[in-house]
């Protein structure tokens, strides 16, 4: 008997930096959202495809759960609470090394009302010892019923295999949405832009607070070299960012697109000459036209 084909919605939710972003690369196989060890990183749901021979999954990662300070903040909290009433499952993960915390009470306190399988991922296993695992999975489990726990390192792909399994064991039977060789629904040029803001994330450190976004300005062929020009500009909200990111003698800036070129050229697969501005915006995190205009366009959710 032939068996049937398992097609679905996961969200991955989660305190943030617990690893959804990785995971997501890891399951795909390359690399559509960006990493960073500062919390929030993911501020867009990023749809992220994985097509076998059996299911094809379709995970919606989502911004890390948070009490939210601002309107930007506001407007990712709502996005990760509409992703949960709009799919097959849940993803719950956890970071191993952290254990239990009040958000993630929050975030189960926010699944109590959902009827759909939810699944505990306890991620980072290869940062504990074995025997740490066995009271964090008990203290879950007595908090909520979830429909599976397991325990994986996305960084490593330790038990990820198996995850997916799992999955095609609670996806309804349905279509393939997307083509087999399709990874990803967001856009190129958004996926850039998200490139570029990792890249100053990684390099700023904490100077630099989650106040930047990236509009990417223009994509077009050069006629010259064959290279693609790619202009962006680096929105921050304050003088004092701006002279940051571009660094003394513009060395900040020049490494900002030096990585990020290096990336974008592996996506696009094609050499890439990368111009970046910085402009201020004071407070564009509070501002419902920039925000839009920033592309978190509270209408799409």
């Amino acid at each position: 008997m032939e068996q049937s084909y398992k097609s679905g919605f996961i969200a991955i939710v989660g305190r943030p930096n617990v690893g959804k972003s990785t995971f997501m690369n890891y399951v795909i196989g390359q690399k559509i959202a960006i990493m960073s060890d500062k919390s929030q990183t993911t501020r867009n749901k990023i749809q992220g495809v994985y097509t076998d021979a059996h299911q094809q999954v379709i995970f919606i990662d989502t911004p890390g759960m948070h009490k939210p300070k601002h309107k930007l903040g506001d407007f990712m909290v709502k996005m990760t609470e509409n992703a949960l009433n709009e799919v097959d499952a849940i993803l719950f993960m956890i970071n191993a090394d952290e254990g239990y915390g009040r958000g993630d009470q929050f975030i189960m306190d926010k699944m109590q009302n959902v009827n759909k399988p939810v699944f505990l991922v306890i991620n980072k296993i290869d940062l504990v010892h074995p025997d740490e695992l066995l009271p964090l999975i008990q203290q879950y489990k007595d908090k909520y019923p979830f429909e599976e726990i397991v325990p994986i390192s996305a960084l490593e792909g330790n038990n990820v295999n198996r995850l997916m399994d799992i999955f095609s064991e609670y996806l309804p039977e349905g279509p393939q949405y997307y083509p087999e060789d399709h990874v990803t629904d967001h856009p190129e040029r958004f996926i850039i832009s998200e490139f570029i803001r990792e890249k100053v994330l990684e390099l700023t450190r904490e100077e630099i607070p989650h106040s930047i976004a990236v509009v990417i300005d223009q994509i077009d062929e050069r006629d010259d070299d064959q290279k693609l020009l790619v202009q962006a500009t680096i929105m921050v909200e304050r003088k004092s960012q701006k002279g940051i990111i571009i660094g003394k003698q513009g060395k900040m800036l020049k490494q900002v697109g030096m990585l990020a070129r290096q990336d974008i050229e592996r996506l696009l697969g094609n050499k890439v000459y990368l111009e970046l501005w910085v402009k201020v915006q004071e407070n564009w995190r509070n501002k419902p036209n920039q925000l839009q205009e920033f592309g978190y366009r509270q209408d799409e959710y």
